[in-house]
């Protein structure tokens, strides 16, 4: 039986950074099973290569913490596929380690904004050509439970929030290109870029108390899977997300409501 959202996006192309594990890999997937082309970015070309294989999608090598190379997916989707259509910026997490005030590491600090926004800002600008010219673009930018409330580092909660912002502004100055722009915030989600034990262990406590105290962050009272996350992406990608711009979406299960 095929999926609701198959054939949706037929004809569109679309690229996911960060798209070779965890949520970025999920969301590829789905926008893969709605009918678009796809291209997913990473720096582990092993893990890009077998994400690949089991999706159909186009993978690219790039660091995005580095300007010349965060704009390569959206080069190589342009190349490969005639235009670009879709720009998840899913890319971010932990540059290093996030830095408190009381960290004498302050580089760290601007790593993480890098990672988590200008990273954004450098793929967006790369694709927004392409978009205008074909008269049709989907902007989503994936954020965090951090991008509305004070939920972590002051760098990784900084960032988040920029992204809110950065997602505001283009919405505004994007819309007479038929551009859509919106920002999708996760709350706790299981990837494997959250470990339960090193929550605990650094809290004091074991493993299942850390997991409870996440799970009762939310309003549903649970850590949701990737895939949760793919329904809403697609929607915003398609046709029917065209009036939809400008706003922060929350598929979190009731994060800290």
């Amino acid at each position: 039986m095929s999926s609701p959202t198959s054939g949706v996006l037929s004809g569109r192309v679309a690229v996911v950074t960060g798209g070779s594990r965890g949520i970025g890999r999920a969301l590829a997937a789905a926008l893969r099973q709605a009918g678009a082309e796809v291209v997913i970015s990473g720096r582990s070309q092993q893990k890009l290569d077998r994400t690949a294989s089991e999706l159909d999608v186009v993978p690219v090598q790039a660091d995005a913490m580095s300007r010349d190379e965060a704009v390569k997916p959206v080069a190589e989707a342009i190349a490969r596929f005639g235009g670009l259509d879709i720009l998840v910026n899913n890319v971010g997490g932990s540059a290093g380690g996030n830095p408190s005030l009381f960290s004498s590491d302050d580089d760290r600090f601007e790593a993480n904004l890098t990672l988590n926004l200008t990273s954004a800002y450098w793929s967006t600008k790369a694709a927004v050509a392409s978009m205008r010219s074909r008269g049709h673009g989907r902007i989503i930018q994936i954020g965090s439970g951090a991008s509305k409330h004070a939920a972590a580092s002051p760098a990784y909660t900084a960032a988040k929030h920029g992204l809110v912002g950065l997602t505001k502004q283009l919405a505004v100055d994007l819309a007479r290109h038929q551009i859509t722009v919106n920002c999708v915030c996760p709350g706790w989600t299981a990837t494997d870029l959250v470990s339960f034990e090193q929550l605990g262990a650094a809290q004091g406590i074991d493993a299942a108390t850390a997991r409870k105290q996440a799970e009762a962050e939310s309003a549903q009272r649970r850590i949701l899977e990737p895939e949760l996350l793919g329904p809403m992406v697609v929607l915003l990608a398609s046709e029917a997300g065209a009036p939809i711009t400008g706003q922060v979406i929350g598929v979190d299960g009731g994060y800290r409501l």
